[in-house]
Formats: C-alpha cells, structure tokens, sequence
C-alpha cells in the first residue's frame, strides 16, 4: 500500500506532460492565425515572433514541451494573445 501515492503521483506527472504536448500545437495555430491578420508590427517585432514560433515548433518536435509552451508564450505576447 505504500506504492499507491507513488503510482498516483506518477500517473499525474505522466498526464501532466501529455497535456503540454497538445498545447503546443494550439498556440502554434494560435501565432499563425495572428500572424495571417497582418497585425501591426514593427519589421523587428515581426521578425522576433517569427523566430519565437519557429524555436517553439522545434522544441515541441524535440519532445521539449515546457520550454515550447514557453517559447511560443513569449510570441503570443508581442502579438497581444
């Protein structure tokens, strides 16, 4: 009985980290929908959520969620979403 808060626990952080891979997708689509409506931007801003999106989609596809969900935070919010 001992076992079972272990089992518990990992079975949240396992959820837990499914939940992140599906996030990123939505905030990549989320970027490029903002992107698609011409938002007004300087050249330099433009170019900074560019770079944002395209590091989130590599870290998504290296299995490196946080740090995606994080990256493509900091485009969404030079995009105001």
């Amino acid at each position: 009985m001992k076992f079972k808060p272990l089992i518990v626990a990992l079975g949240l952080a396992l959820a837990s980290a499914n939940a992140f891979a599906f996030h990123c997708p939505a905030d990549m689509k989320a970027i490029d929908e903002a992107l698609a409506k011409n938002p007004k931007l300087s050249a330099a801003q433009m170019a900074e959520v560019k770079k944002y999106r395209e590091e989130g989609e590599k870290l998504h596809k290296a299995g490196k969620h946080q740090e995606s969900v994080d990256t493509l935070a900091k485009a969404k919010k030079l995009l105001g979403i």
